[in-house]
């Protein structure tokens, strides 16, 4: 590996989309009503809630009218970064309950175990909340892996399509971009990183469109130098 940092997506990268609309959307469509209400005076569910209306445009919105809107969001699939703080402090119960575990492709873990040992620094950008990247690595199928990452990227830096984020990023990696690696699934985020000349691959894991990057189907395809 050539690089010098690697920064991966999650849905449809290192984990199954399915894990994230089969298992982690109905939990949490599940429990965080009762979460909140339970919650609605601890500082980060009352910061959350605070955010959502002002999303709302309601400054008055009820408990019960922001759940309404949350649960919305969720059948939405919706990247809004309040409902992914909410929904990351719900799964960390369901996490540590051992309701589920965090699906990882056995060759992405492998690989991100080996770039580890080599020195390389990895990183996590995702539309998911920091906390839920975090929880998925630490109760991952193969145990504990936050100890391989260096840091975590969610939608507080940027939008995933916005060549701005992948600005913001680099200015924190403090490292040119010929010397950074992105992987995602999604074409667009990959458009966006390479229009600031940060090396790209997509992962093509189902059924999605190759575009015109380089391509893997599994972490062990992904070559170590992009020509």
């Amino acid at each position: 590996m050539k690089y010098s940092a690697v920064i991966t997506d999650i849905e449809g990268t290192t984990s199954r989309i399915s894990f994230v609309t089969d298992i982690l959307f109905p939990y949490a469509a599940r429990e965080l009503p009762a979460f909140i209400r339970a919650n609605t005076v601890q500082p980060d569910v009352a910061a959350a809630l605070a955010a959502c209306r002002e999303l709302m445009q309601q400054p008055a919105a009820s408990t019960e009218l922001i759940i309404t809107q949350l649960l919305a969001w969720i059948a939405e699939d919706k990247k809004i970064t309040p409902l992914k703080a909410l929904q990351g402090m719900v799964w960390q119960h369901g996490y540590q309950s051992g309701a589920f575990t965090g699906h990882l492709y056995a060759d992405a873990a492998t690989q991100l175990q080996h770039w580890h040992s080599l020195g390389i620094k990895l990183y996590v950008y995702s539309s998911g909340s920091v906390q839920a990247q975090q929880l998925l690595f630490q109760y991952s199928d193969y145990g504990d892996l936050t100890p391989l990452f260096n840091g975590y990227f969610d939608t507080r830096i940027g939008a995933k399509r916005d060549i701005s984020s992948y600005a913001a990023i680099l200015q924190q990696l403090q490292l040119p971009p010929k010397q950074v690696l992105f992987l995602s699934d999604v074409v667009a985020e990959l458009d966006a990183a390479r229009a600031l000349g940060i090396a790209t691959v997509q992962l093509i894991r189902e059924s999605q469109p190759a575009a015109d990057h380089p391509i893997a189907h599994s972490f062990d395809q992904i070559p170590e130098q992009i020509p």
